[in-house]
């Protein structure tokens, strides 16, 4: 008897290739207990960790991926800016997807989709012997195929200078989904944290009409209180919130608690958890 082995299949792609939305969660911590506890109880579709902004180290990507696929929630690694083996290892690891940060330009783009898509595509470097290829027991052609099927790439647009090329950008073959970042945005043109300024709404809404123009998935960040705006705009992925969100509410609530039934409190260099 032979075994047949196949990739894990991505429920990200699966639901946006169905017109479905699918809800990401933002994972700052590197306990992978967390990343269990957002796969199990969240309801998400994907965990969303960090290699950019996140002092997390290969091992904890590792361990984090492992305890998502427990219960078949895919996850998106924000890669490092760095060489094709910061692309492709999370990849090998068996993530669904990777994002990358701050795509500069139609440059940029075509060589992100070259290492990160297999023949016919691009040029991914080949290997197999990992978790996403069931350790050499998939067929090579079979690896191929159900990797450029079933992995996703995600680029950001997060700055302006990729914008006069955004349409070229968005039309790339081998790109699977943009990603509009408005954070780093608002800083790039020169209005940090002004959600409300007219060429960050522009923007917003461009990415998603010209990615449904060129048959691509658009991803944002927002919350479970405008989601049905970003879904009606065109978004199909959109991240809704973060470990540390929660978690500091859930500390910031114990403390005015505790300031409320006792006067408790600390002072620290930091600041002040009495209240006023």
């Amino acid at each position: 008897m032979t075994n047949q082995f196949h990739m894990r299949p991505s429920r990200v792609l699966r639901k946006l290739r169905s017109g479905e939305t699918a809800i990401a969660l933002k994972l700052n911590l590197a306990d992978p207990r967390i990343t269990e506890m957002a796969a199990r109880i969240s309801g998400v579709d994907c965990l969303w960790t960090d290699m950019e902004h996140v002092p997390n180290d290969w091992a904890v990507i590792e361990r984090q991926i492992w305890a998502a696929k427990a219960y078949d929630v895919d996850v998106l690694v924000r890669v490092a800016r760095g060489s094709y083996s910061d692309l492709i290892r999370p990849l090998e690891m068996d993530a669904a997807g990777i994002m990358i940060p701050h795509v500069m330009s139609l440059a940029d783009a075509k060589q992100i989709i070259h290492h990160t898509k297999f023949h016919p595509i691009g040029r991914r470097p080949l290997d197999g012997g990992n978790a996403d290829g069931a350790f050499c027991n998939l067929e090579l052609g079979d690896y191929i195929s159900q990797a450029n099927e079933q992995r996703f790439n995600v680029l950001q647009i997060e700055d302006p200078e990729p914008l006069s090329e955004l349409e070229e950008i968005i039309a790339l073959p081998g790109l699977d989904m943009i990603f509009f970042g408005p954070g780093d945005f608002s800083q790039g043109i020169g209005a940090p944290g002004k959600w409300d300024h007219p060429l960050l709404l522009e923007t917003r809404q461009l990415v998603a009409r010209l990615a449904q123009k060129h048959g691509k998935f658009a991803g944002t960040v927002g919350s479970p209180s405008n989601l049905s705006e970003l879904t009606a705009m065109g978004y199909q992925f959109v991240s809704v919130g973060a470990d540390v969100v929660g978690f500091g509410q859930y500390l910031s609530g114990i403390a005015t608690s505790l300031n409320r039934v006792s006067g408790s409190g600390t002072d620290s260099v930091y600041g002040s958890t009495k209240s006023n």
